[in-house]
């Protein structure tokens, strides 16, 4: 199950997990866009790898990612 942790001034919603049973939380990040639908990432802690990027540009990840780190969620 997901629950809503953060939504930005853009509409991005974050999102995150339990503590799954390999003890990593995932990080879900996605935001509405009128051309393609979702852009979306999945983030897992406490690792911070990033998977499943679509639509978002690397400074994109890059900018998701240091808000992650910063909100320290785990």
């Amino acid at each position: 199950m997901m629950y809503p942790f953060m939504t930005l001034d853009d509409e991005t919603e974050i999102t995150h997990s339990e503590k799954l049973a390999n003890g990593r939380i995932k990080v879900y990040v996605e935001k509405a866009d009128h051309k393609d639908g979702f852009h979306h990432m999945t983030c897992y802690l406490p690792d911070y790898k990033i998977e499943s990027v679509y639509g978002f540009s690397q400074e994109e990840v890059n900018k998701y990612l240091n808000m992650i780190r910063f909100m320290n969620i785990c």
